[in-house]
C-alpha cells in the first residue's frame, strides 16, 4: 500500500463554517447538499480522480471507482471542478465564495481556511481523510 498523503478540506476565507460532520461532507461531495447555511452555493474543487492522492477521497467521500467518479463529475459540472494541481485548488477556493476543496496538507496556504471534520483537524487522530 502506498503511503497515503495527509489531506485537508479547505474553504474560502469568507466562509464562516469551520467544522462539518463527515456525513455532511459526504453529502456535499455527492452533491446532495448544494448550498451552505447562508445560502451560498457549494462548489467542490478536487484533483483528477485518477491521481493517487485522490484514492482516499474516492473511497471515503464518494465510495466509487475513479471511472465512476469521472462520470459523476461530468454529470455535475456545475457543482464540481477538477483542478490540475493542489496550488490550482487553493487558487480556485481562495477566489470563489462557497468553494470547498481537498488538498495535500503540505499545499496549505494562508489564503484558505482548513475545515474541521467532526471537530478534528487533519493532523489529529481519527480525522476522516487521514491516510494509514
Amino acid at each position: 500500500m502506498v503511503q497515503a498523503k495527509q489531506l485537508a478540506i479547505v474553504s474560502d476565507k469568507g466562509n464562516l463554517v469551520s467544522n462539518i460532520t463527515a456525513a455532511d461532507l459526504i453529502k456535499m461531495f455527492n452533491v446532495h447538499s448544494r448550498s451552505w447555511p447562508d445560502g451560498k452555493p457549494i462548489t467542490i474543487v478536487m484533483r483528477d480522480p485518477g491521481t493517487a492522492d485522490m484514492q482516499l477521497v474516492l473511497h471515503k467521500l464518494f465510495n466509487m471507482t475513479p471511472d465512476q467518479v469521472r462520470s459523476f463529475i461530468q454529470a455535475h459540472r456545475d457543482a464540481i471542478v477538477v483542478a490540475d494541481s493542489d496550488d490550482a485548488v487553493v487558487r480556485f477556493v481562495s477566489t470563489s465564495r462557497g468553494a470547498l476543496g481537498v488538498i495535500d496538507l503540505f499545499s496549505l496556504t494562508k489564503d484558505v481556511n482548513v475545515v474541521k471534520i467532526d471537530g478534528k483537524l487533519p493532523v489529529e487522530q481519527g480525522y476522516l481523510l487521514k491516510g494509514n
